[in-house]
């Protein structure tokens, strides 16, 4: 029987935290306007499609990222 060391519910400083998610949220933005540059140039409409639903999905992230990122501000 091995031994569990290690602790689920260990939390990050709240200022850590918000600061992370403030820089992934600006990093994924910052993605999603690549990835329509790059569906600009692709000629092959199917791929264009593709990549356009996968800026709208990392709209969607943004937007969740965003609204727990408020939420933590809020609780200040």
């Amino acid at each position: 029987m091995s031994e569990h060391n290690h602790h689920h519910h260990e939390t990050e400083p709240p200022e850590e935290t918000k600061a992370l998610l403030s820089y992934m949220l600006h990093h994924n933005r910052h993605h999603s306007e690549e990835l329509l540059e790059i569906a600009g140039r692709v000629g092959d409409e199917a791929a264009r499609a593709l990549l356009h639903r996968a800026v709208d999905s990392l709209g969607e992230s943004n937007r969740l990222l965003a609204e727990a990122l408020e939420r933590l501000k809020e609780g200040e």
